[in-house]
């Protein structure tokens, strides 16, 4: 089969190589640009845990002086995959999704202990920490990276692209869905998925790209990736 992966390459050469290794041709048009950003000074010291709703705000944090023994809540499993690999013990892993994970904090979590962080991207879908904030917690949201939209891509691979679509497309935010619809209108291409079964990563972001005919749509969790190709 032949598979779109839209993340950063960062972020997507594993799973390139998994498929690849499947006998997949696998094709990569980035659809965002990661960037970090300043923040001010933690002091780490009063925290009792921290709060990852996306793998890029483990990697643009400076972890140098934070506990890796303090409760480490993370969105999904790549997230906890990252935070694991740089020394977290403490994880504790949502289903993917937002409001999964405020659950998980509410269940495991007493408002009467110590500090949360709550590191994310400059623009997020839910507001975790108000909502957290409105429960009785003490906590703290520091942004250290924002998402830009990419809208450069090479023009011999938008032609080799268009010639022969892709059966399978993974997009795993609704940062990727607005801008891979984007993609779709610009290359006027509303009408050519009807043989693309469409990878999407929570009923949210599924729901942006709706207005497009796919042959099938699918949900899944970070990790399901290569479980979803015997569904089809």
């Amino acid at each position: 089969m032949h598979i779109l992966l839209t993340r950063p390459l960062d972020d997507s050469s594993e799973m390139i190589l998994k498929f690849q290794s499947l006998g997949h041709k696998v094709s990569h048009l980035p659809l965002l640009n990661i960037e970090k950003i300043s923040y001010d000074q933690i002091n780490f010291n009063d925290l009792g845990g921290i709060i990852f709703t996306s793998a890029n705000a483990i990697k643009f944090l400076d972890l140098k002086k934070i506990d890796k023994k303090i409760f480490c809540f993370c969105v999904g499993n790549a997230t906890e995959k990252k935070a694991r690999s740089l020394g977290f013990q403490n994880t504790i892993t949502a289903e993917g999704n937002v409001s999964n994970l405020k659950e998980l904090i509410l269940q495991n979590y007493e408002t009467n202990n110590n500090g949360l962080l709550y590191v994310s991207g400059e623009k997020i879908f839910t507001d975790l920490d108000q909502q957290l904030l409105r429960e009785g917690y003490n906590i703290k949201r520091i942004i250290n990276y924002r998402v830009k939209h990419n809208y450069r891509f090479d023009e011999n691979f938008l032609k080799e692209l268009k010639k022969n679509l892709p059966d399978i497309v993974y997009i795993y935010s609704q940062n990727s869905a607005h801008s891979f619809l984007n993609f779709i209108k610009s290359q006027q291409l509303e009408d050519q998925w009807l043989n693309t079964n469409l990878m999407c990563m929570g009923e949210k972001t599924s729901s942006i790209l709706n207005e497009i005919k796919w042959k099938k749509i699918f949900l899944f969790n970070s990790g399901e990736e290569e479980f979803l190709l015997y569904k089809i």
